[in-house]
């Protein structure tokens, strides 16, 4: 894994437009589906809590990340912000995803991040739930990858 840049822009305190734009580029970053990539984006001690498992540290993120997209078979997500303000955002997000019977399901959460000086999170706090959906019910269609700029937001979905 590289070395992360000094900065990792937008940096706080956050405006409406900077918190959006950083809420994008995680949004981007996790659909990339890339654990090195994601895990450059918080800091070399960052605390994390996912659902009911506690992380500490780039490298144990990096390889919770590799365990869930294993597990997550074709992964789409979508991010809004929800609220923020100096260094922190709140956001509540919606995935879908297999599993390996072929079972899809969407998760719906919540994450609560706080960020260092230089734009790198050094907190996440998710709470996530999984709903069992039948195949018919998916929302999430795109091509594996970053979500088209056009897609529906979770409020246009009434998600």
């Amino acid at each position: 894994m590289s070395t992360p840049s000094p900065n990792r822009p937008p940096l706080p305190p956050f405006t409406r437009e900077s918190a959006v734009q950083k809420v994008r580029l995680a949004e981007d970053a996790w659909n990339s589906r890339d654990p090195d990539r994601v895990a450059l984006a918080y800091t070399a001690d960052s605390q994390w809590r996912n659902r009911a498992e506690f992380l500490q540290g780039r490298e144990a993120i990096r390889a919770f990340l590799e365990r869930k997209w294993a597990r997550e078979i074709d992964y789409r997500l979508v991010k809004e912000l929800w609220a923020h303000d100096g260094n922190r955002i709140a956001v509540r997000f919606a995935y879908e995803w297999h599993d390996d019977s072929g079972q899809w399901f969407r998760s719906y959460g919540n994450e609560n991040w706080e960020f260092d000086e230089a734009g790198l999170m050094r907190r996440r706090i998710a709470s996530i739930n999984d709903l069992a959906i039948v195949v018919a019910d998916r929302r999430f269609h795109w091509p594996q990858g970053r979500r088209p700029d056009d897609h529906a937001s979770l409020s246009d979905m009434g998600l």
